[in-house]
C-alpha cells in the first residue's frame, strides 16, 4: 500500500449485504440487481468540448522537456526557438527540424524574447506553445460509467506527475470511467503525465473537481461505493467489496486521504504486506486494486470469506 494512503480509514459498511458482501446500492433507475455489462466509454474528447472549456496558452521549455513533448505525443501548437548566430547550435538544430517535421510552427526568436517568456530561465534556446490539456466535468465520467459495473479512481491530491500518469495508463487499460483529481494542490495533465500514462490521457476522461468530497457524494448518489486505500484498514483487499460500480478512493504520497474524504467512504482496505520493505507507492498499489477490482467483474469474483 503507498505510504500514509490515509490517516484516517474509511467507514465500515453498515446494513444488509448484496454481491460481494456489500450492501446494494442500485444505479439510478436501475432495480436491486443492477446490471453486469459495461457500456462503452465517450470518446473523452467529445465529453471535453463545450462552452465551459478555457482557451489558455501553456508554455514547455528546454530542450529536454520539449523532446519529452514531441516523443509522448502532446499537442503542440507552435514553437520559439532562438535565431541563429556565430557557431552552429546542432542539438538545438535537429529539435527545430524535429518540430518542423511534427508539423509545428517554428519561429526564430532572439534570445532575449525567450528569456522573457521563461519562468526559469533555463528556456535552453526553445520554448513550446500548447494549448492546456481540456479536462472533463465530473457528469461526464459518470456518463461514461454506464449504469453496469463500472470503475473510477478518484485521486486525493496527488502531486507527482509519474505517479499520476502512471494511474492515468492502469485506469485507462482496465477500462475504468474516468479518473478524478482535485483542482489545488494536485499534479495536472503536463509533459510528465503525458509521457508516463503513454498517451493514456488522451483517451481517458479525466475531471478536475473544487471539492473531492462533494464529488464523492455525487459517484455514490449514481450508484458508486466510495473505497479508501489505506494502510490503516483493518480488512486487506481480498477480503473487501471491490467489484460493481466502484469508486476507488487514492491518497497522497506523503498525506494520504484527507479526513473529509475518508469520511465520504463506505468502507476501507488495504494492501497485505509480507516484505520488509515499507510500502508500495501509490501508482504501484493503483495498478493491483485496479486490477482485483477488474478481476471480480470479468470472473464473478466474491470476497474471500
Amino acid at each position: 500500500m503507498a505510504k500514509n494512503q490515509s490517516r484516517t480509514p474509511g467507514r465500515d459498511v453498515r446494513g444488509g449485504k448484496g454481491k460481494g458482501g456489500r450492501p446494494f446500492r442500485p444505479a439510478p433507475g436501475k432495480g436491486q440487481h443492477g446490471e453486469k455489462s459495461r457500456g462503452p466509454r465517450p470518446v473523452p474528447g467529445a465529453a471535453r468540448r463545450g462552452p465551459q472549456l478555457r482557451e489558455r496558452t501553456d508554455l514547455i521549455e528546454g530542450r529536454r522537456a520539449v523532446e519529452e513533448a514531441l516523443a509522448c505525443g502532446m499537442p503542440l501548437r507552435s514553437a520559439l526557438v532562438q535565431e541563429r548566430s556565430g557557431e552552429r547550435d546542432q542539438a538545438l538544430e535537429k529539435i527545430a527540424a524535429r518540430l518542423d517535421e511534427a508539423g509545428v510552427p517554428v519561429e526564430r526568436v532572439p534570445r532575449a524574447r525567450l528569456d522573457a517568456l521563461s519562468s526559469h530561465g533555463a528556456h535552453q534556446g526553445v520554448v513550446v506553445r500548447t494549448r492546456p490539456f481540456a479536462y472533463a466535468e465530473l457528469s461526464d465520467v459518470i456518463a461514461a460509467a454506464g449504469e453496469g459495473d463500472a470503475l473510477v479512481v478518484v485521486l486525493d491530491h496527488v502531486t507527482d506527475q509519474g505517479n499520476f500518469g502512471a494511474i492515468v495508463r492502469t485506469a485507462e487499460v482496465v477500462g475504468a470511467a474516468g479518473v478524478v483529481v482535485a483542482k489545488a494542490r494536485a499534479a495536472s495533465v503536463g509533459v510528465g503525465a503525458y509521457k508516463t500514462s503513454a498517451g493514456a490521457v488522451m483517451h481517458l476522461p479525466i475531471a478536475q473537481v473544487p471539492n473531492l468530497a462533494r464529488a464523492l457524494d455525487e459517484l455514490k448518489a449514481a450508484g458508486f461505493w466510495a473505497c479508501a486505500a489505506t494502510e490503516h484498514a483493518t480488512e486487506d483487499v481480498w477480503h473487501a467489496p471491490m467489484g460493481g460500480r466502484l469508486a476507488l478512493v487514492m491518497g497522497s504520497e506523503g498525506e494520504g486521504i484527507s479526513r473529509l474524504v475518508a469520511e465520504k467512504c463506505d468502507f476501507a482496505c488495504r494492501l497485505p504486506q509480507r516484505g520488509r520493505v515499507e510500502s508500495l507507492n501509490v501508482a504501484q498499489a493503483t495498478t493491483v486494486l485496479c486490477y482485483e477490482w477488474l478481476r471480480r467483474v470479468e470472473c464473478g469474483g466474491e470476497a474471500d470469506a
